[in-house]
């Protein structure tokens, strides 16, 4: 099954403040600015196995690093900056049309780097509803709990998108109910579009203008979407994070896109957190939709701190002991300074760079 990756890094200095990719944006036709000026995204192409997944990814970011080393700057896994000056947004038409949509809330976006992982297209209506409820396992990677200095959850980034830029347009950025085909996937698709041109031209945007920007295929911003271009089913609940734990998750969420191929994917009715959902051998049976939400919600506040996340994975085919995630690592106070930021922006590039140089090594092996 072809998989890929897209990952967001900030780019710092030496001194740890944010700056432009600059050059490495560049690199390849595979590296790219984002939509705010310090964000950095490296694209992976699609891989017919993990092992070429791997080497691939372990390439480019190798390429990345020679040439940010060269020019004094670094790659923070981190899901926000933790905390920092205003970001800027870079001026982009399709930007400008999105704030005057969704208003001040939409700035929370500028502050979140995740991932992406992209599974090719086969059951898509078992993939779509699995891939719901795996959101949970957005806590194997989770990377910040911090946003403008203050913990506010063990995603802030999750937390930032889903309860603050999207409060007043749920059903474009937070997660959606299960489908039972995938048409009805593509009518709401239409109808969130609907809603959006409408909302432009209230706001006085040119309906050519929404029109060019826009199409059915990118106007929602939900943890799970549906690519026709592409062609791939879109995971996008994780943080930015270590390279290591993104091809671990990229791994073990690979092996149960597989397996539901082979086996047959059910949602049962049982609303107990403790036993709901699990991935064997005889079948796939997802947690009931209003459980996979609530534990979600678990893995966005509490991360693997919460048994009823942890075991939850642990049922549906993840090693959670073998993840380590950065939110954990550095939580424990309720404020961060600017400075105290800057060093851990530091130190985590610094971790992201020897993460490389261990999977470079392990590569070549």
């Amino acid at each position: 099954m072809n998989t890929s990756i897209e990952v967001e890094y900030w780019v710092i200095d030496t001194a740890g403040e944010l700056t432009s990719p600059g050059e490495l944006a560049e690199i390849s036709e595979r590296t790219e600015r984002e939509f705010v000026e310090p964000l950095f995204e490296l694209k992976t192409p699609p891989c017919e196995t993990i092992d070429e997944l791997r080497s691939t990814f372990v390439e480019q970011l190798d390429e990345v690093l020679s040439k940010a080393a060269a020019v004094d700057k670094r790659l923070v896994p981190l899901g926000t900056p933790i905390n920092c000056e205003s970001i800027d947004r870079r001026p982009d038409e399709r930007g400008r049309i999105q704030k005057a949509v969704v208003g001040e809330n939409f700035d929370y976006a500028k502050y979140c780097a995740g991932t992406h992982i992209h599974v090719e297209k086969r059951n898509v209506t078992d993939q779509l509803n699995t891939l719901i409820a795996l959101d949970a396992a957005l806590a194997l990677v989770n990377s910040s709990p911090y946003f403008h200095g203050e913990r506010i959850a063990n995603s802030a980034r999750a937390y930032c998108y889903r309860k603050k830029s999207y409060a007043e347009y749920p059903k474009h950025g937070q997660l959606w109910h299960y489908v039972d085909t995938v048409g009805e996937w593509h009518r709401r698709l239409e109808d969130r579009y609907d809603e959006f041109k409408q909302a432009a031209l209230e706001e006085g945007i040119d309906e050519r203008a929404v029109e060019e920007q826009f199409s059915t295929d990118d106007v929602v911003w939900t943890p799970v979407r549906l690519r026709d271009e592409m062609p791939t089913v879109e995971w996008r609940s994780p943080d930015a994070a270590l390279p290591s734990q993104l091809l671990r998750l990229a791994d073990e969420l690979e092996t149960v896109m597989e397996q539901l191929h082979h086996t047959n994917v059910e949602i049962e009715a049982d609303s107990d957190l403790r036993n709901t959902g699990h991935v064997t051998d005889d079948g796939i049976v997802l947690p009931e939709f209003d459980v996979a939400c609530d534990l979600a919600e678990a893995a966005m506040h509490d991360g693997l701190e919460s048994a009823d996340v942890a075991s939850y994975l642990e049922r549906m085919g993840f090693t959670v002991d073998d993840y380590h995630p950065i939110s954990m690592q550095i939580d424990g106070r309720q404020y961060v300074p600017t400075s105290d930021a800057r060093a851990l922006r530091v130190e985590s590039a610094r971790r992201l760079e020897e993460d490389v140089k261990s999977l470079r090594q392990s590569v070549e092996h």
